[in-house]
């Protein structure tokens, strides 16, 4: 399924597409995932693409440095981010697609951030 995703300004936007709809959703109980409450939905990388306002993301980074967290440097609203779970996936903000209500989505799951296989020795 292909859909347009944007920050709250506009200043920022996708074209995205979910090979598995919004199947995906999920929210993650990490420290950083839990003070965002976002709902994210999974992307292949090279089915994202930044089509409007690629300099006007910017990056956050913290932790193993691993997964890339981008917001719109206008708005502050959290796009994306690259997976440290798969960094092959992009996590898109479920409430930045177009025509998507999160309410919709109904009880989505929660995978357990404070356990992350990638914090393990």
């Amino acid at each position: 399924m292909n859909y347009t995703a944007t920050c709250h300004c506009g200043a920022v936007e996708l074209q995205v597409i979910l090979s598995t709809g919004l199947d995906s959703a999920r929210r993650c109980d990490c420290s950083y995932c839990e003070r965002r409450g976002a709902v994210a939905v999974s992307a292949a990388l090279q089915n994202v693409e930044i089509v409007k306002g690629k300099e006007n993301l910017t990056l956050y980074q913290w932790g193993t440095g691993t997964a890339k967290h981008y917001f719109c440097k206008t708005c502050g609203i959290y796009t994306h981010h690259q997976r440290r779970s798969n960094p092959n996936q992009y996590g898109i903000n479920a409430a930045c697609l177009e025509g998507v209500s999160i309410r919709a989505l109904g009880d989505v799951p929660w995978m357990d951030g404070v356990n992350h296989p990638s914090d393990r020795s």
